[in-house]
């Protein structure tokens, strides 16, 4: 049985209370993400990030 036949197969109540904790639970991430970087100790330091979101403009061609 596939995946999407699995959760087909469930009543709509139960896909809906799924529905909802896969929501919180995304919600849960983008707000605490910082926080959770910072206890694992995968944060970024300023300089490092300095260098990460370098821009750098090209000239475009132009055609004669």
């Amino acid at each position: 049985m596939s995946l999407w036949s699995s959760y087909k197969s469930l009543s709509p109540k139960t896909r809906a209370a799924l529905g909802v904790a896969l929501m919180l639970n995304a919600t849960a991430m983008l707000m605490f993400s910082d926080q959770i970087e910072d206890a694992l100790g995968l944060s970024v330091k300023p300089d490092e990030q300095q260098k990460l979101f370098k821009v750098y403009g090209v000239e475009r061609e132009t055609k004669s």
